[in-house]
């Protein structure tokens, strides 16, 4: 595996600092493109990056970067997360342009997956989708309750991984938001596993099992 930097601007001029994870023996031409959680409460790429590891030593290319306002990004962060769409739009539109892959799965954890939600039809290459603990909760949805739309609308195949015991979001909570979504749609529950457990390395070997099955069926 041979891991590479580079700087992305966005399309309003926000400089993104992105890292590229090349598989040495790729089993497929998809990218799966990771989107870190909340830069307001410290989310950075750097909390992916053994997930993107983990991908690429499976055979699979990953990228992971800063959104604006995190790590070595330039810009500010905004509080709701939609500033931050373009920036998963400008990652892809690089992602695109370097690598030509035959498609790209948009990844994100916590905040990182509404804000990948709503980037995911904007992106013509985007495949697939996998959601981390994405925040459906009734508190969390005064920040990210308009992104739900996105995603649920999408006809995009999906899945959602989430710990049984996250704090942000029930279960029942997850059902029923699932239940108007469009497309194929697949959960999977990591029974007794609160929210942040899943942004921690414990289980990122995990997460990459379900991801790579998933990915497979595409």
């Amino acid at each position: 595996m041979a891991t590479e930097s580079m700087t992305v601007k966005s399309r309003d001029g926000v400089k993104l600092n992105a890292k590229l994870f090349r598989p040495k023996d790729p089993m497929s031409n998809l990218v799966v493109v990771l989107v870190h959680p909340f830069t307001v409460l410290g989310g950075f790429q750097g909390l992916l990056r053994g997930i993107a590891v983990g991908l690429a030593q499976r055979g699979l290319f990953a990228v992971t970067f800063d959104m604006r306002g995190a790590g070595c990004s330039s810009g500010r962060a905004s509080l709701t997360g939609f500033a931050e769409i373009q920036d998963v739009v400008a990652i892809c539109k690089w992602v695109s342009d370097m690598i030509s892959p035959r498609g790209i799965v948009l990844m994100g954890s916590s905040a990182g997956a509404p804000i990948a939600g709503s980037a995911v039809d904007k992106i013509e290459q985007v495949v697939g989708y996998v959601s981390v603990g994405y925040p459906f909760g009734l508190v969390a949805s005064i920040l990210f309750g308009r992104h739900h739309e996105s995603i649920l609308r999408s006809i995009k195949p999906k899945l959602f991984i989430m710990g049984t015991k996250d704090g942000f979001t029930s279960v029942k909570q997850l059902e029923n938001k699932l239940k108007s979504a469009s497309g194929r749609v697949e959960t999977h529950l990591l029974e007794g596993v609160g929210h942040f457990q899943m942004e921690g390395p414990a289980y990122d070997a995990h997460v990459v099992d379900i991801v790579i099955n998933f990915i497979q069926s595409l």
